[in-house]
């Protein structure tokens, strides 16, 4: 288990530069950005103690992360 927040600059290092343009340019990608900051601050938040809960909780967060960036990185690829 990690306590680092995985931000999505570190999770698409080669399209630090995209994910800027798309977030200032396309509104449904600006919500799944700000969507997948909620989900995993919660998660970090969770892991660090911070904010105690359920593993059932922990794991139906790290799906919705997941699933999130499941379609960042599908706008990504299109954006390409």
């Amino acid at each position: 288990m990690t306590h680092v927040p995985h931000e999505l600059a570190e999770e698409f290092p080669e399209h630090r530069e995209r994910l800027h343009v798309l977030k200032a340019g396309n509104p449904h990608f600006a919500k799944l950005s700000d969507t997948y900051f909620e989900v995993n601050h919660e998660i970090y938040r969770i892991e660090s103690g911070i904010h105690p809960t359920t593993d059932e909780v922990l794991e139906t967060l790290k799906k919705q992360r997941l699933h999130v960036l499941d379609q960042i990185h599908d706008l990504l690829k299109q954006a390409a």
